[in-house]
């Protein structure tokens, strides 16, 4: 991407770090080793726009300082017909979406127009029945359990790895 077209934004929701090295161990795993550019990952928002960057930063900034940490419940896992990924619930998280959704509306694109449904992707881009074994492999002891959403965090997408940008933790 060119250096004088600002790279698009991507919004994350931070989870607290056991649930995050539960995620990651297990995208780690499953995850075809050539294309895992990323950690395990909650996307609010796949295409904020880079030429607003300051603008996005400083609502971020003010949303996440009045916003209590989310107890987010690990309810199941998914099938993505490539991939697999947990689902996670709270009905807080998908208001604070609505609200940011409200901010961002004259920049969203279709994708990021669409209703929040909350997932931590572990594989993708595999062998439709490798995905359907793991699914099944991971759906026999499933026990479904909590994590913490602590923040915000954004990204700059410019092709492969994301590029951390800032990080905006919740209010204690």
């Amino acid at each position: 991407m060119p250096d004088s077209i600002p790279a698009p934004l991507i919004l994350t929701l931070a989870l607290d770090a056991d649930a995050q090295a539960y995620f990651n161990d297990l995208r780690r795993r499953h995850f075809p080793p050539k294309i895992n550019y990323l950690a395990a990952h909650l996307t609010l928002f796949h295409h904020l726009p880079g030429a607003e960057r300051a603008a996005v930063q400083a609502q971020l900034k003010a949303i996440a300082a009045s916003q209590r940490p989310l107890p987010l419940s690990v309810t199941g896992l998914r099938s993505l017909g490539r991939g697999v990924a947990f689902t996670l619930e709270n009905d807080e998280l998908r208001a604070l979406h609505r609200r940011l959704q409200a901010e961002f509306a004259p920049h969203l694109t279709p994708q990021d127009q669409q209703k929040l449904q909350p997932h931590v992707t572990i594989q993708n881009k595999v062998d439709p029945a490798e995905a359907r074994a793991l699914l099944a492999e991971l759906q026999a002891d499933f026990t479904p359990f909590q994590t913490v959403g602590t923040g915000l965090h954004l990204w700059a997408y410019r092709g492969g790895p994301w590029e951390s940008l800032a990080e905006f933790p919740f209010a204690s």
